[in-house]
């Protein structure tokens, strides 16, 4: 007896944003700071903790109003679950409130449809939640290891570790807007968001969903990220008090020389063609491809020039693209001098000649590497200059800071605004790992 016929996959469409970012926590106020070429890379006034410069989410304080117009229960739910929350966590939670009001709500479609797919970093516990319990160790003198256990942990807060489970952002999502449908948490770092972005778009494409919110969070700002961050990449310090922190991130360019750290979070809303079309729902583009790779050396120091150039052959593979229809690419971006070469070795390792005219935008050029959070936000900003009648007018943003191209770096990097976004964009993100994942959207007719 031969197989039933597999069903034809449905179309998946992008219906909501939402973000907390340097630049603001909504589409509006993000799009014109990127109209205007406006840096959300600051100095951190009053502050000795490192990094002094970085791209700071000041407006989002975690109150309650951070997080949009909700309806009372919601609200009180949201309100009450805040010291349940670290940072990482509010910023998501924040985001997809965001991005489900500005898909028109979640009313009309039956909750067990309707799911969420997080991407986020490691969530490190800040420094302060440590001190009593490890005071009480110490009586004053050296910590002495062997009591943590007896008096330690007893100083600890009850419910600390709820506050960093990575799996606690997507949980709360679905808690407070009853999404009973497919969950699943990604840490992923920088890959997170656009492998969350994937998963989800498969997950509607097959039928087991018809909405989906996805995306990621993170920080390098923190403390304990900060560390990390200052072992896996080349972090631009200066001791020039007159430098301008507008001008520290730099990706592509000659004179580049670290990765500027930041923080926030960003999401999308998904759902089939169908519904969409239904809801008469905004549509900000049509996801039709997704690809990933991870390639690491025996180190696990990551291959991203072979990693990012597999990620973005599969994504234009899945879509049914060739590289001379690519419109652009948003670019991971770093601005740390190895990291450049090798995605601009795996930009033209996909693309082949085409890669000569493609343009190329780096968004970390305005807030610097947001860990997990940094791909949706970036390609937020690729969906909202997609739109001819926002304040990008249908335009990439300049990429920031690039005023001497580097040879080492062979691509059309887009350093002055007007550039056309074309119909059709891949981004991609990666991890120092290797961890490399691409999304491919185009301009639904």
């Amino acid at each position: 007896m031969s197989n039933p016929q597999k069903p034809a996959e449905r179309r998946v469409v992008i219906t909501g944003v939402g973000l907390v970012s340097p630049l603001g926590s909504s589409p509006g106020e993000y799009a014109a700071a990127l109209a205007e070429g406006r840096s959300g890379v600051t100095l951190r006034e009053g502050s000795e903790v490192a990094p002094r410069v970085g791209g700071f989410a000041t407006g989002f304080t975690g109150s309650i109003d951070n997080f949009g117009a909700l309806e009372g229960d919601a609200k009180k739910a949201i309100r009450k679950g805040l010291k349940l929350m670290c940072r990482e966590t509010q910023m998501a939670v924040a985001a997809a409130q965001h991005a489900l009001a500005d898909a028109g709500g979640i009313a009309d479609t039956h909750p067990e449809r309707f799911g969420v797919v997080l991407g986020s970093d490691y969530m490190l516990t800040l420094p302060e939640d440590y001190v009593d319990a490890i005071a009480k160790c110490a009586d004053g003198g050296e910590f002495e290891y062997g009591r943590w256990g007896a008096d330690g942990l007893d100083q600890m807060q009850p419910l600390w570790m709820l506050k960093y489970l990575p799996n606690m952002p997507a949980s709360h999502i679905a808690i407070y807007n009853d999404l009973r449908g497919p969950n699943n948490s990604l840490t992923m770092r920088e890959s997170g968001g656009l492998v969350a972005i994937g998963e989800a778009f498969r997950i509607i494409a097959r039928g087991d969903a018809d909405r989906m919110i996805a995306g990621a969070t993170g920080t390098r700002v923190l403390p304990m990220q900060a560390i990390h961050a200052l072992q896996a990449h080349d972090i631009p310090v200066s001791d020039d008090a007159t430098a301008d922190p507008a001008t520290q991130s730099k990706p592509f360019d000659r004179t580049r020389v670290g990765m500027v750290c930041g923080e926030g979070a960003g999401m999308v809303a998904l759902e089939s063609l169908e519904s969409a079309q239904a809801r008469g729902a905004r549509i900000y583009g049509e996801i039709v491809g997704y690809g990933s790779s991870v390639v690491a050396d025996m180190t696990l120091k990551g291959k991203n020039d072979i990693a990012m150039a597999s990620a973005l052959k599969a994504a234009m593979a899945d879509a049914g693209v060739t590289p001379t229809e690519v419109g652009h690419i948003n670019a991971d971006g770093v601005g740390a001098p190895d990291d450049d070469r090798a995605e601009a070795a795996a930009i033209r390792t996909a693309l082949g000649n085409a890669a000569d005219k493609v343009p190329v935008v780096a968004l970390k050029s305005y807030f610097g590497a947001l860990g997990g959070g940094s791909g949706v936000v970036e390609l937020i900003g690729s969906l909202l200059a997609l739109d001819a009648t926002g304040p990008l007018a249908g335009k990439l943003p300049a990429t920031l800071n690039h005023a001497e191209p580097d040879p080492e770096c062979p691509i059309q990097v887009a350093a002055q605004p007007g550039t056309s976004t074309g119909d059709v964009l891949l981004k991609v993100n990666t991890t120092p790992q290797g961890q490399a994942a691409a999304v491919c959207v185009r301009r639904l007719a």
